[in-house]
Protein backbone atom coordinates (compact mmCIF):
# COMPACT_ATOMS: atom_id res chain seq x y z
CA UNK A 1 0.00 0.00 0.00
CA UNK A 2 2.88 2.43 0.90
CA UNK A 3 4.75 2.11 -2.69
CA UNK A 4 1.62 2.44 -4.15
CA UNK A 5 0.95 5.41 -3.02
CA UNK A 6 4.76 7.04 -3.35
CA UNK A 7 4.31 5.35 -6.75
CA UNK A 8 1.27 7.16 -7.78
CA UNK A 9 2.10 10.60 -6.32
CA UNK A 10 5.62 10.33 -8.05
CA UNK A 11 3.50 9.93 -11.41
CA UNK A 12 1.23 12.65 -10.72
CA UNK A 13 4.28 14.91 -9.85
CA UNK A 14 6.08 13.57 -13.17
CA UNK A 15 2.87 14.53 -15.04
CA UNK A 16 2.70 17.85 -13.69
CA UNK A 17 5.96 19.03 -14.25
CA UNK A 18 5.78 18.01 -17.66
CA UNK A 19 3.16 19.28 -18.60
CA UNK A 20 3.92 22.35 -17.23
CA UNK A 21 7.56 22.21 -19.57
CA UNK A 22 5.17 20.88 -22.41
CA UNK A 23 3.10 23.84 -22.37
CA UNK A 24 5.81 26.92 -21.57
CA UNK A 25 7.82 25.23 -24.64
CA UNK A 26 4.70 24.72 -26.83
CA UNK A 27 2.93 28.18 -25.90
CA UNK A 28 2.54 30.76 -28.61
CA UNK A 29 1.77 34.02 -28.30
CA UNK A 30 -1.29 35.69 -30.02
CA UNK A 31 0.23 39.45 -30.91
CA UNK A 32 -1.54 40.59 -27.72
CA UNK A 33 -0.02 37.97 -24.89
CA UNK A 34 3.73 37.97 -24.33
CA UNK A 35 5.31 34.69 -24.80
CA UNK A 36 6.24 34.63 -21.14
CA UNK A 37 2.38 33.81 -19.97
CA UNK A 38 3.35 29.97 -21.16
CA UNK A 39 5.51 30.24 -18.42
CA UNK A 40 3.65 31.89 -15.63
CA UNK A 41 0.29 31.02 -16.31
CA UNK A 42 -2.15 29.12 -14.18
CA UNK A 43 0.53 25.91 -14.97
CA UNK A 44 3.00 27.45 -12.81
CA UNK A 45 1.28 26.58 -9.77
CA UNK A 46 1.70 22.60 -11.18
CA UNK A 47 5.77 22.00 -10.25
CA UNK A 48 5.17 24.10 -7.13
CA UNK A 49 2.30 21.58 -6.02
CA UNK A 50 4.06 18.85 -7.23
CA UNK A 51 7.42 19.36 -5.37
CA UNK A 52 5.42 20.78 -2.27
CA UNK A 53 3.13 17.90 -1.79
CA UNK A 54 5.55 14.76 -3.28
CA UNK A 55 8.20 14.94 -0.62
CA UNK A 56 5.67 15.10 1.99
CA UNK A 57 3.89 12.08 1.11
CA UNK A 58 7.39 10.42 0.74
CA UNK A 59 7.88 11.54 4.51
CA UNK A 60 4.64 10.02 6.09
CA UNK A 61 4.71 7.27 4.06
CA UNK A 62 7.92 6.10 5.25
CA UNK A 63 9.13 3.47 7.12
CA UNK A 64 9.43 5.35 10.85
CA UNK A 65 6.64 7.52 10.68
CA UNK A 66 4.17 4.66 9.32
CA UNK A 67 5.05 2.85 12.24
CA UNK A 68 4.94 5.88 14.63
CA UNK A 69 1.20 6.74 13.12
CA UNK A 70 0.27 3.20 13.66
CA UNK A 71 1.39 3.43 17.07
CA UNK A 72 -0.52 6.47 17.84
CA UNK A 73 -3.25 4.43 16.17
CA UNK A 74 -3.05 1.25 18.50
CA UNK A 75 -2.13 3.55 22.18
CA UNK A 76 -5.84 5.71 21.13
CA UNK A 77 -8.03 2.99 19.93
CA UNK A 78 -6.43 0.57 22.39
CA UNK A 79 -6.45 -2.25 19.22
CA UNK A 80 -4.13 -3.93 17.11
CA UNK A 81 -3.81 -2.36 13.53
CA UNK A 82 -6.88 -3.91 10.54
CA UNK A 83 -4.23 -6.04 9.20
CA UNK A 84 -3.57 -8.03 12.32
CA UNK A 85 -6.94 -7.32 14.27
CA UNK A 86 -8.02 -11.09 13.18
CA UNK A 87 -5.17 -12.96 12.80
CA UNK A 88 -4.04 -16.16 14.44
CA UNK A 89 -2.94 -15.72 18.01
CA UNK A 90 0.59 -17.32 19.15
CA UNK A 91 3.08 -17.17 21.61
CA UNK A 92 5.91 -15.07 21.64
CA UNK A 93 9.21 -15.05 23.99
CA UNK A 94 11.27 -11.93 23.52
CA UNK A 95 15.25 -11.95 22.56
CA UNK A 96 16.03 -8.57 22.49
CA UNK A 97 14.80 -4.83 23.26
CA UNK A 98 15.80 -1.10 22.08
CA UNK A 99 14.40 1.95 21.87
CA UNK A 100 13.70 3.54 18.31
CA UNK A 101 14.00 7.06 19.03
CA UNK A 102 10.45 7.48 18.38
CA UNK A 103 7.96 8.62 20.78
CA UNK A 104 3.98 8.74 21.26
CA UNK A 105 2.93 10.90 23.74
CA UNK A 106 5.78 11.24 25.30
CA UNK A 107 5.52 7.79 25.46
CA UNK A 108 8.89 5.79 24.08
CA UNK A 109 8.45 3.47 21.13
CA UNK A 110 10.74 -0.18 21.30
CA UNK A 111 11.69 -2.75 18.83
CA UNK A 112 11.70 -5.97 20.01
CA UNK A 113 12.75 -9.45 18.74
CA UNK A 114 11.35 -12.27 19.12
CA UNK A 115 11.09 -15.77 18.86
CA UNK A 116 6.95 -16.93 17.77
CA UNK A 117 5.37 -19.76 18.26
CA UNK A 118 2.53 -20.48 16.44
CA UNK A 119 -0.83 -22.44 16.24
CA UNK A 120 0.51 -25.44 14.60
CA UNK A 121 3.67 -25.62 16.79
CA UNK A 122 6.17 -24.21 14.45
CA UNK A 123 8.77 -21.31 15.52
CA UNK A 124 9.73 -18.02 13.39
CA UNK A 125 11.97 -15.30 14.33
CA UNK A 126 9.97 -11.97 13.89
CA UNK A 127 10.03 -8.62 15.34
CA UNK A 128 7.60 -6.22 16.71
CA UNK A 129 7.48 -2.59 17.57
CA UNK A 130 5.17 -1.09 20.59
CA UNK A 131 4.48 2.11 22.61
CA UNK A 132 5.37 1.40 25.63
CA UNK A 133 4.69 3.82 28.71
CA UNK A 134 7.76 4.55 30.96
CA UNK A 135 6.63 3.34 33.90
CA UNK A 136 6.59 -0.68 32.07
CA UNK A 137 9.59 0.29 30.15
CA UNK A 138 11.61 -1.68 32.53
CA UNK A 139 9.20 -4.69 32.24
CA UNK A 140 10.06 -4.97 28.86
CA UNK A 141 13.39 -7.25 28.53
CA UNK A 142 14.52 -10.69 27.08
CA UNK A 143 12.60 -13.36 28.54
CA UNK A 144 9.23 -12.11 28.43
CA UNK A 145 6.67 -13.99 27.30
CA UNK A 146 3.73 -11.93 24.98
CA UNK A 147 0.93 -13.11 22.71
CA UNK A 148 1.04 -11.84 19.41
CA UNK A 149 -1.05 -11.63 16.81
CA UNK A 150 1.04 -12.57 13.33
CA UNK A 151 -0.19 -13.17 9.63
CA UNK A 152 0.54 -16.80 8.08
CA UNK A 153 3.12 -16.42 5.48
CA UNK A 154 4.27 -13.17 6.26
CA UNK A 155 5.88 -13.87 9.74
CA UNK A 156 8.61 -11.20 9.72
CA UNK A 157 6.86 -8.60 11.69
CA UNK A 158 3.97 -8.85 14.47
CA UNK A 159 2.09 -7.24 16.63
CA UNK A 160 1.88 -7.63 19.80
CA UNK A 161 -2.10 -8.89 20.74
CA UNK A 162 -4.05 -5.55 22.41
CA UNK A 163 -7.51 -7.67 21.49
CA UNK A 164 -8.35 -8.33 25.35
CA UNK A 165 -9.11 -11.93 24.58
CA UNK A 166 -7.56 -13.76 27.47
CA UNK A 167 -9.07 -16.95 26.05
CA UNK A 168 -7.37 -16.81 22.77
CA UNK A 169 -4.21 -15.97 24.54
CA UNK A 170 -4.91 -18.44 27.22
CA UNK A 171 -5.37 -21.33 24.31
CA UNK A 172 -2.65 -20.47 22.58
CA UNK A 173 -0.22 -20.71 25.78
CA UNK A 174 -1.99 -23.63 26.44
CA UNK A 175 -1.18 -25.47 23.74
CA UNK A 176 2.36 -24.39 23.22
CA UNK A 177 2.76 -25.39 27.31
CA UNK A 178 1.18 -29.36 26.32
CA UNK A 179 3.70 -29.44 22.99
CA UNK A 180 6.74 -28.49 25.33
CA UNK A 181 5.98 -30.63 27.69
CA UNK A 182 5.20 -28.66 30.61
CA UNK A 183 1.39 -29.69 31.08
CA UNK A 184 -0.77 -32.28 30.38
CA UNK A 185 -4.37 -32.48 28.57
CA UNK A 186 -5.73 -33.40 32.65
CA UNK A 187 -4.14 -30.22 34.52
CA UNK A 188 -5.73 -27.81 31.62
CA UNK A 189 -9.07 -29.98 32.40
CA UNK A 190 -8.46 -29.26 36.47
CA UNK A 191 -7.41 -25.52 35.47
CA UNK A 192 -11.09 -25.29 33.69
CA UNK A 193 -13.58 -27.49 35.68
CA UNK A 194 -11.44 -27.03 39.47
CA UNK A 195 -12.64 -24.58 41.78
CA UNK A 196 -10.12 -21.81 42.25
CA UNK A 197 -8.80 -20.99 45.48
CA UNK A 198 -5.88 -18.81 47.01
CA UNK A 199 -2.93 -20.10 48.51
CA UNK A 200 0.23 -19.17 49.78
CA UNK A 201 3.74 -20.23 48.94
CA UNK A 202 5.14 -22.23 52.04
CA UNK A 203 8.44 -23.50 50.62
CA UNK A 204 10.23 -23.45 47.05
CA UNK A 205 13.10 -25.28 45.74
CA UNK A 206 14.46 -25.59 42.27
CA UNK A 207 15.51 -29.43 41.41
CA UNK A 208 17.75 -28.24 38.58
CA UNK A 209 16.40 -29.02 35.70
CA UNK A 210 16.11 -27.04 32.60
CA UNK A 211 13.55 -27.24 29.48
CA UNK A 212 13.20 -24.68 26.63
CA UNK A 213 15.10 -21.98 29.17
CA UNK A 214 12.02 -22.55 31.41
CA UNK A 215 12.86 -23.95 35.25
CA UNK A 216 11.33 -26.94 37.29
CA UNK A 217 10.03 -25.78 40.48
CA UNK A 218 8.68 -27.41 43.01
CA UNK A 219 6.24 -25.97 45.63
CA UNK A 220 4.60 -26.55 48.78
CA UNK A 221 1.04 -24.76 49.38
CA UNK A 222 -0.90 -24.01 52.00
CA UNK A 223 -4.73 -23.67 49.71
CA UNK A 224 -7.48 -22.07 51.70
CA UNK A 225 -10.79 -23.40 50.16
CA UNK A 226 -13.91 -21.67 50.12
CA UNK A 227 -15.69 -22.24 53.03
CA UNK A 228 -12.30 -20.81 54.85
CA UNK A 229 -10.67 -24.50 55.90
CA UNK A 230 -6.94 -25.29 54.17
CA UNK A 231 -5.10 -27.77 53.32
CA UNK A 232 -1.57 -28.56 52.54
CA UNK A 233 -0.15 -30.13 49.20
CA UNK A 234 3.15 -30.03 46.56
CA UNK A 235 2.92 -29.36 43.18
CA UNK A 236 5.64 -28.86 40.57
CA UNK A 237 5.53 -26.41 37.47
CA UNK A 238 8.06 -25.30 34.66
CA UNK A 239 8.43 -21.51 34.87
CA UNK A 240 10.21 -19.03 32.72
CA UNK A 241 12.83 -16.87 34.33
CA UNK A 242 10.64 -14.10 34.47
CA UNK A 243 7.75 -15.75 36.18
CA UNK A 244 9.86 -17.16 39.91
CA UNK A 245 9.03 -14.04 41.41
CA UNK A 246 5.20 -14.71 41.40
CA UNK A 247 6.14 -17.55 43.27
CA UNK A 248 8.04 -16.65 46.07
CA UNK A 249 7.96 -18.18 49.68
CA UNK A 250 5.52 -15.65 50.71
CA UNK A 251 3.41 -14.68 47.85
CA UNK A 252 0.02 -15.29 47.17
CA UNK A 253 -1.02 -17.45 43.96
CA UNK A 254 -3.85 -18.57 42.34
CA UNK A 255 -4.91 -22.35 42.01
CA UNK A 256 -7.58 -24.57 41.14
CA UNK A 257 -8.40 -28.10 42.35
CA UNK A 258 -11.29 -30.70 41.73
CA UNK A 259 -13.40 -31.86 45.26
CA UNK A 260 -12.09 -35.02 46.27
CA UNK A 261 -8.35 -35.29 44.34
CA UNK A 262 -7.02 -31.97 46.53
CA UNK A 263 -3.54 -33.66 45.62
CA UNK A 264 -3.25 -32.44 42.29
CA UNK A 265 -3.78 -28.29 42.46
CA UNK A 266 -3.15 -26.75 38.92
CA UNK A 267 -1.09 -23.02 39.56
CA UNK A 268 -2.57 -20.59 37.35
CA UNK A 269 -0.24 -17.62 36.58
CA UNK A 270 -0.77 -14.91 34.18
CA UNK A 271 0.10 -15.26 30.32
CA UNK A 272 1.56 -12.22 29.71
CA UNK A 273 4.44 -11.88 32.37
Amino acid sequence: MRRTIRTLTLLAGVIAVGYYLWHGLTYRADGIDGAVLGWVDWQMALPILALTFVPIVFAFTSTGMTEAFTGLGQVLTGRNSTEFRDAPVGIATVTAVRQTGVSVNDQPQVHLDLTVEDAAGHTFASQAKIIVPLIELALMRPGVVLPVRYLPGRTDKVEIDRSGDQAAAQHAWNETMIRRGFTTPAKLDIAARGIPAQAVVQSLSVPGEIRDGFTRIALILAVTRPDGTTFTTNTEKFLPPTSIDLVQIGRIVQVHYLPGAEQDVVLSLPVQT
